[in-house]
């Protein structure tokens, strides 16, 4: 099913549904900043690992991000000194992901890792939900199987023909990106590029 989105100004009963779908365990696509993503509750085990069986991906292996609604429920949920923090404000929201170390409030398949992505798009729709939700969603970029066309990754119509089936809702917002989001990892003593993607890091 798709569900129409705009930057502004929703229907407060269609962001109640997602919400609702979303505190049920329910897998939503979504726009973001940079790309579409595929994303559930990040406190919803199961839903967690519903998403990580559809993507192929094995958490002791991958990082998994969540996208918080703003500086003070990061912390909830990851790590961070007083440097990082700063580097955050300078940068978000936008199409960033974050590496932090986790903290235990999140759920167990997040700490088979023990780090965690950050992110807060520059995204009003998503943001919109997240303040709603009152919880961390987890997020992954849609994948694009090879020599597919880029239009499944881009357009909501294409998107929905996809993955309507195998998820719960998807979300219009519009044609989305193709590029990721830059990833910086902030374990280590000094802050570092991972993968460069359309965001470019603002250090002081």
């Amino acid at each position: 099913m798709r569900l129409k989105l705009y930057n502004k100004n929703n229907a407060p009963q269609d962001l109640q549904r997602i919400i609702d779908l979303l505190n049920d365990g329910g897998l939503v696509i979504f726009p973001t900043d940079t790309m579409y993503a595929i994303g559930c509750h990040g406190l919803k085990e199961r839903a967690i690992e519903r998403i990580c069986q559809l993507k192929g991906l094995d958490p002791k292996k991958h990082s998994l991000s969540i996208i918080c609604y703003d500086l003070s429920s990061i912390s909830e949920y990851a790590k961070m000194d007083n440097n990082t923090f700063k580097l955050m404000k300078r940068n978000l929201p936008g199409p960033f992901t974050f590496i932090l170390n986790g903290t235990t409030r999140l759920p167990k398949i997040f700490r088979n890792r023990k780090e965690v992505g950050i992110r807060m798009p520059d995204c009003s729709i998503i943001q919109e939900i997240a303040r709603l939700l009152d919880a961390p969603l987890m997020s992954t970029t849609l994948p694009l199987d090879e020599g597919e066309e880029t239009e499944y990754a881009t357009d909501p119509e294409l998107i929905d023909e996809k993955w309507g089936e195998r998820v719960d809702l998807v979300i219009d917002g519009g044609i989305g990106g193709l590029e990721p989001s830059t990833i910086v990892d902030c374990t280590g003593d000094e802050p570092a590029i991972v993968r460069q993607g359309c965001g470019w890091l603002e250090e002081s």
